[in-house]
């Protein structure tokens, strides 16, 4: 099931990612930036007009294994 807290607002999703990924993902994309960066990638996948692969973080400013 989705949600949507307002009709201005896109539907929230479900995905499941371990914590620790979630964790270093949030140190690398910048906290509340997550959301952007998976949004970007996703576009970049579907091949979107105008879409660009988000630029990785340099080595070391993350967290975690591999």
């Amino acid at each position: 099931m989705v949600s949507r807290s307002r009709d201005t607002h896109t539907t929230n999703r479900v995905v499941r990612i371990a914590d620790d990924d979630w964790e270093a993902f949030g140190q690398a994309a910048g906290g509340r930036n997550r959301a952007q960066v998976l949004r970007d990638f996703i576009a970049w996948y579907l091949h979107r007009p105008g879409a660009a692969l988000p630029e990785r973080p340099a080595p070391g400013t993350r967290t975690g294994a591999s």
